[in-house]
């Protein structure tokens, strides 16, 4: 680590820089100017044109960018958003659920990253009920046909809004004015699964027309797929330390995304633009599992922390006891609506621009389960080896059907709850651009935005009337079978049914106040930015100031354990100055150092600002994992001073070779508190009622026996490292890029549930290897990503918090050109079939009530599923 007064003191070193360097330089500001209007009407087509763009974008920008340029119309690089991201040194990519979901950039976590559709906010909620509300964007929503390109801010500057401390996605849509007159493109794809082994349909399309005097534009996009995806692996059981569970993931994925932008340029003055954005994802799903318990006395080998890693069954003291069999089907869907009217008036003596605009989203998640005990108990004779990375099972029967349940079974009467969700913004802006000639400085931007932003949690528990509780013949709720991990045939799920079923019985819902909560912020910013540009020297130098006013509902608690029938309503608020500073130095006409530095700040997840008192885990009919979670709508944001230097060579048109070194001190941090074993005046259900459940580790007849989970501001970490970069194409058609980025995070331990002083998300070591070959009628590309292990948190939640081992994945994509309007496309993603393999990683000392989320122990394995698409595409 380098001298903290270094980096503390490296703002005033880059002023310093500036005012050296600095002179008058008109000249050299109108000849950069006319560089930058020439690459914007560079045509982009192909790989190589694209990659020329890339480095365009990055070379001629004030700020630390990266630029992702689609190769044309419809024709994103990656077909999902996500992987695109990935390719970019610096940049991390979650892909929990087969596509990638979250970025992190620069080695903080992915709640630390904004993302913004066009310049402004876009709404997002999960389909998932068991992933906390946060502030990340899910990028399985955006089909990539819908882009025509990605800019990730690595640095900040004042008139870009605040929220990334691990940086900035600005995610640009097509506009029509900028568009041939009748520019048409549709595609069809077909989408394999080597897991799901199902093939799926994907379709997309976009039309654009102005008029003769290019004065008024309208486009409309849109994307459709239905895509089967199954994830197959192993699971611990949470509390019955040592069950480990063959898992099959199905889910069905309905997604669809329309996009409509209008454009009117009534003079040369002035131009207006009204953008509606829907996206909506259909997530029906199943999660289906074979509990296996080893039996007492089957353990023959524990680990450090205490876990059995070895257990043969065929030597337990009482034999082989029955599996717990059983499926949770949930009916899941969330959408995201997005108006946004902007504008822009050119003036002789300055730019005045704006938008105002409303995005929401909702999620709504039905939940059921069907649970039993099977009654083939001596299929599990033989051994399970927990001592490796995965579980690997040496039993007597992998292969299984409906007969391994009793004959009649139903859903489980305890279990249906409906969960909605909501996130809404309604947003401001303003901003102005003044030219000048006032030596260095060229210009002067400032601006202004408010948003009132309101996020709404809510849980209901279903009315359940035993009496019309449906009952079948299991062969009717499982009528086929399914593969599952460690190589085990589980019965396959019917998700309709059983989703009908537990509807039928279901005579309403009673909210629970624990569930219930919202968060409401008032947020308002205010801005000024100089440009200035000499001899060799350009960037900006600026201020920001927010302010957020920020208030919580919900129903209180009291000592006894019985919640309010009103609302409570807690508030607080908080301010900020936040400068910055990007400076670029031509150190020749290829060379250009950059470095740049700012104070930035990231506002708390919504789920750590829920004053609610919610119960996790209440309800579930698991032991060890109830927990009271508790929020602080008076939680400080994250607060950090960032800054980079770096060296960047452009040696031709194609190639870039560039070292950065970066590093960003975080003052303020959030940390959730936990203490076990405490007394809040509830019994829980499943040490009352199930006396499989075990003793209660309070002790005998202590039932009221709770976690307690708080969210609390922490001391801060840092974050430093360095991105390496290089790329270069060749008259031969070949061309390549590599990128290295090291990250070296440090938080102190107590911030953490786990007790391990790593930000979530971060891998010490990532870096991505391309090559592509292009000719006229045909390109290919193959791509290469890996990322060193990282720490997934999820903790309160039944999930955990788990280290994710290394992960590489090799993608492949080629297009043959059949004419000047067809195209031929081929697309595989992760061929190698690279699996998803997670581990303990909580220190011993944790307080955490998981014992499978120790250290080293095999929590869990997917095996890795290739995909492969092949389409058609016309573009006119």
């Amino acid at each position: 680590m380098l001298a903290n007064n270094f980096k503390k003191s490296l703002l005033a070193v880059n002023v310093g820089l500036v005012l050296s360097a600095g002179i008058s330089g008109v000249a050299v500001a109108a000849e950069n100017n006319q560089v930058k209007e020439d690459v914007e009407v560079i045509e982009v087509r192909g790989i190589r044109a694209s990659n020329k763009e890339n480095i365009n974008g990055k070379r001629f920008a004030n700020a630390v960018v990266d630029v992702v340029t689609a190769e044309d119309v419809g024709k994103f690089p990656d077909g999902d958003v996500g992987e695109s991201l990935a390719r970019i040194s610096g940049v991390s990519v979650s892909r929990q659920f087969g596509q990638g979901q979250q970025v992190s950039i620069r080695g903080a976590s992915a709640q630390l990253t904004r993302t913004l559709l066009d310049g402004h906010s876009i709404a997002s909620t999960s389909w998932f009920d068991q992933q906390a509300v946060d502030r990340s964007f899910n990028y399985s929503l955006l089909p990539s046909e819908l882009v025509g390109g990605l800019e990730v801010y690595k640095s900040s500057q004042a008139n870009i809004v605040e929220g990334g401390i691990g940086g900035t996605v600005i995610v640009k849509t097509r506009k029509p004015l900028d568009l041939d007159a009748n520019t048409a493109f549709g595609s069809l794809k077909g989408d394999y699964g080597t897991v799901s082994e199902k093939t799926d349909p994907e379709v997309s399309g976009l039309y654009s027309w102005k008029n003769e005097d290019e004065s008024f534009g309208v486009l409309i996009s849109g994307a459709k797929s239905e895509i089967d995806y199954q994830r197959n692996g192993i699971e611990s059981s949470g509390g019955w330390s040592g069950a480990m569970a063959p898992t099959t993931f199905q889910q069905e994925r309905d997604r669809t995304a329309l996009y409509a932008a209008f454009q009117y340029q009534p003079s040369d003055s002035l131009l207006l633009g009204l953008n509606v954005t829907s996206l909506e994802l259909g997530a029906n799903n199943a999660n289906t599992q074979i509990i296996i318990f080893p039996g007492e006395g089957s353990c023959e080998k524990q680990n450090l922390s205490g876990n059995c890693v070895y257990a043969n069954i065929t030597n337990a003291g009482n034999g082989a006891g029955p599996a717990f069999f059983q499926t949770w089907v949930r009916k899941a869907s969330m959408e995201s609506d997005t108006i946004d009217f902007d504008w822009q008036y050119n003036a002789d003596s300055f730019t005045f621009k704006g938008r105002i605009g409303k995005t929401d989203a909702k999620s709504a998640v039905t939940t059921a389960n069907f649970g039993v005990y099977s009654n083939n108990t001596a299929d599990f004779t033989g051994t399970v080896d927990m001592t490796g990375d995965t579980v690997k099972y040496n039993i007597a029967n992998k292969n299984y059907n409906a007969s391994i349940l009793p004959g009649t079974i139903g859903p489980q009467t305890w279990a249906p709850e409906y969960n909605p969700d909501t996130d809404e913004e309604t947003y401001f802006n303003l901003d102005f651009d003044i030219p000048l000639d006032l030596g260095i400085i060229t210009g002067i931007k400032a601006g202004f935005r408010y948003a009132d932003h309101k996020v709404v949690q809510d849980g209901n528990g279903a009315n359940v009337n035993v009496d019309l509780r449906p009952m079948r013949s299991a062969s009717e709720y499982y009528p086929g079978t399914v593969s599952a991990g460690g190589g085990f045939i589980l019965p396959e799920p019917n998700m309709d049914l059983m989703i009908a079923d537990s509807l039928a019985m279901t005579e309403g819902y009673t909210q629970r106040p624990q569930a219930y909560g919202t968060v409401e912020e008032e947020n308002t910013a205010l801005y000024a930015m100089a440009e200035f540009s000499g001899d060799s020297v350009r960037g900006n130098i600026g201020l920001r100031y927010i302010a957020t006013d920020i208030e919580s509902d919900y129903y209180d608690l009291s000592t006894t354990g019985q919640y309010a029938t009103t609302l409570t309503t807690d508030k607080a608020d908080y301010s900020e100055f936040l400068p910055s500073l990007n400076l670029a130095i031509d150190v020749t006409e290829d060379v250009i150092l950059r470095t740049s530095a700012a104070q930035v700040i990231s506002r708390p997840n919504y789920a750590d600002l829920f004053a609610t008192r919610s119960l996790a885990g209440y309800t579930d009919n698991r032991p060890l994992n109830e927990v009271l979670q508790t929020g602080n709508v008076g939680l400080s944001p994250f607060k950090a001073f960032q800054a980079d230097i770096g060296i960047e060579w452009y040696f031709s048109s194609d190639g870039l070779i560039s070292l950065t070194y970066y590093t960003k001190e975080v003052s303020s941090f959030i940390s959730t508190q936990q203490q076990t074993n405490q007394q809040i005046g509830i019994e829980i259900p499943v040490y009352k009622d199930n006396p499989d459940a075990g003793e209660p580790p309070c002790g005998a007849g202590q039932y009221d026996c709770w976690t307690i989970s708080k969210s609390t501001n922490g001391s801060g970490g840092s974050i430093e490292g360095i991105e390496f970069q290089i790329q270069d194409a060749f008259d031969n058609g070949f061309g390549y890029s590599f990128n290295y980025t090291y990250a070296d995070t440090e938080a102190p331990a107590e911030n953490y549930p786990d007790r391990v002083g790593v930000f979530s998300d971060s891998s010490k070591n990532t870096y991505n290897l391309v090559g592509f070959y292009e000719q006229d009628n045909f390109s290919a590309r193959l791509a290469y990503n890996w990322r060193s292990e990282f720490i997934i948190r999820e903790a309160p939640g039944w999930y955990g918090n788990r280290e994710h081992k290394a992960y590489g994945q090799l993608d492949f994509s080629a297009t043959y050109s059949v004419t000047d309007y067809l195209d031929l496309t081929f697309e595989g993603i992760n061929l190698t079939e690279e699996d998803s393999i997670q581990l303990g990683n909580n220190h011993t000392s944790t307080t955490l009530p998981n014992p499978d989320l120790l250290n080293d122990f095999p929590v869990w394995s997917f095996e890795g599923e290739a995909r492969y698409k092949v389409g058609v595409a016309v573009r006119f």
